[in-house]
Parts: C-alpha cells; sequence; structure tokens
C-alpha cells in the first residue's frame, strides 16, 4: 500500500509541475527559472505543513505518503534546480545562478518552516 500511496501522489504532482512551471516562465522574460523557484518554495510550504499536520494532528502515515513524498515528491524537483543553476553558470549569468541557489535554499527553508508553524498554531 505505501508504494501505490506514493506512485498515485507523484502521477498528480508531476504534470501539476509542468503546469505550474509553464505558467508561471511565461510571465516572466529572463533568464532566471522562476518556474522551478516558485514550485520548489510551494512545495516546501506544503510539505512543512503536512510535517505539522502528521506531529500534531495525527496525519495518517498512508495519507501522509500520498501528499508529502507523492504529490511534493513528484511537484518539487531538486534535478531542475541543479541543472538550471549550472546552466546559467555555463551562460555566464552568475548573479542569476548565485540568486537562484541561495534564494531557492533561504526561501525553502523558511517556507518549510513557515508552513510547520501555520500547521502546528492551527
Amino acid at each position: 500500500m505505501p508504494v501505490l500511496m506514493v506512485f498515485l501522489g507523484g502521477m498528480v504532482g508531476a504534470p501539476v509541475r509542468f503546469l505550474v512551471d509553464r505558467a508561471v516562465q511565461r510571465r516572466h522574460d529572463g533568464v532566471f527559472p522562476w518556474g522551478t523557484f516558485v514550485i520548489n518554495t510551494t512545495g516546501s510550504f506544503v510539505l512543512g505543513a503536512l510535517g505539522a499536520a502528521a506531529v500534531h494532528h495525527g496525519l495518517g502515515a498512508d495519507l501522509s505518503l500520498l501528499l508529502g513524498t507523492g504529490v511534493c515528491g513528484g511537484f518539487t524537483t531538486f534535478s531542475t534546480f541543479s541543472y538550471e543553476t549550472v546552466r546559467l553558470m555555463e551562460d555566464g549569468s552568475l548573479a542569476e545562478a548565485g540568486l537562484n541557489a541561495v534564494g531557492s535554499l533561504a526561501l525553502g527553508l523558511a517556507a518549510a518552516a513557515l508552513g510547520f508553524a501555520l500547521l502546528t498554531w492551527v
């Protein structure tokens, strides 16, 4: 059953990632990968909230696997973030590469902490 939960969640998260990335990126010119930046920050917030729901509100293991590992795992993308950062460096966009690397890490951690804090408080 756990593998099925992860599989089903990933089936939702991955296509949503693709659609959100395209929608966000279409609205921004330039080389910065706004789609991936928004996706990973949003996914970090949701995963933080799910963590708090599991710890403080009794979110079950199967639902945690479905939503956390499956949906959030399919939605967020470390490999694309890494590739886009390397691509920015290779293209000579060093400021954008640095902003992507540092900004993604800082905002991702802050978003996860905020999601956890909000669901702990509720």
